[in-house]
């Protein structure tokens, strides 16, 4: 019955160890020139016009590429999805990285295939073969309205969208940052959400417990994260299995004891 689950992934912190921005920044150099122009430019902006730099100096989408490739994912992490997309779940990352760094990653350690869908902030390589990136939302046209997400993704738009493409099924919810509270509101009951201990999530959902129905699983490691959302998978599967055993009997009674009209004389 994990037919019926939809797992939706952050990848900062959560799926991989580190912030994939944060990374190719300190690993190729760029520290100093994104301190000196962070409080100039919004943060995609930001991610642009440090691809810009390295495409200045020489460096290609390769060396980006081979980069992205060292960022630290765990062993268990990396078992974990490949166990729940096996059991049938349909797996989907939602994040504020960006469309290259991801799908470069996840493709390193085979699990580009484990995932439905990616929805995060748009990149390509222009004909100059340099990296650009972009915000989700279009940040000239009138914002999202959404006090709790940055401005150019709001997480819980995109999932009441993803929720009303799949009807009837139960939601697992990873995530680690204050940008993943409003998705963890939008959850219902029945549902689950998996905030990494200690992180800003965490602490938003231990502010405000009243305002979120979706039952919380935390985790702290790789090693928690795939034990927590296996069990939860197997909780939700061993559920649908009793909850349709149970409308298999309601049916069978009522065929085996047809409502008898009586036709007034």
């Amino acid at each position: 019955m994990a037919e019926e689950i939809v797992v939706v992934f952050d990848f900062d912190r959560t799926l991989i160890e580190d912030d994939s921005d944060s990374w190719v920044v300190t690993q190729m150099g760029l520290t100093a020139l994104f301190n000196q122009l962070r409080s100039t430019l919004p943060w995609n902006s930001l991610m642009d016009r440090m691809m810009s730099e390295l495409h200045s100096q020489g460096k290609t989408v390769d060396d980006i590429t081979e980069c992205l490739n060292r960022t630290p994912l765990h062993p268990n992490v990396i078992s974990a999805i490949k166990s729940a997309r096996a059991l049938g779940c349909d797996l989907k990352i939602l994040s504020d990285a960006n469309q290259f760094f991801i799908e470069k990653i996840l493709d390193h350690h085979g699990l580009l295939g484990c995932f439905s869908q990616i929805i995060t902030n748009p990149s390509f390589v222009d004909g100059e073969g340099k990296l650009r990136i972009f915000p989700f939302h279009d940040l000239s046209s009138p914002p999202h309205g959404c006090h709790l997400c940055p401005a150019n993704l709001c997480k819980g738009l995109v999932i009441e969208q993803i929720r009303a493409e799949n009807r009837g099924k139960r939601f697992i919810y990873l995530g680690d940052g204050s940008g993943d509270f409003c998705l963890s509101l939008k959850l219902g009951e029945g549902d689950y959400v998996m905030p990494r201990k200690d992180y800003s999530l965490w602490n938003c959902i231990g502010r405000n417990p009243d305002l979120v129905k979706a039952e919380v699983h935390e985790w702290s490691n790789g090693d928690e994260l795939g034990k927590v959302l296996l069990y939860l998978i197997n909780k939700i599967s061993s559920e649908e299995i009793i909850k349709k055993s149970s409308q298999c009997k309601v049916s069978s009674t009522q065929e085996a004891h047809p409502q008898t009209l009586t036709v007034p004389h």
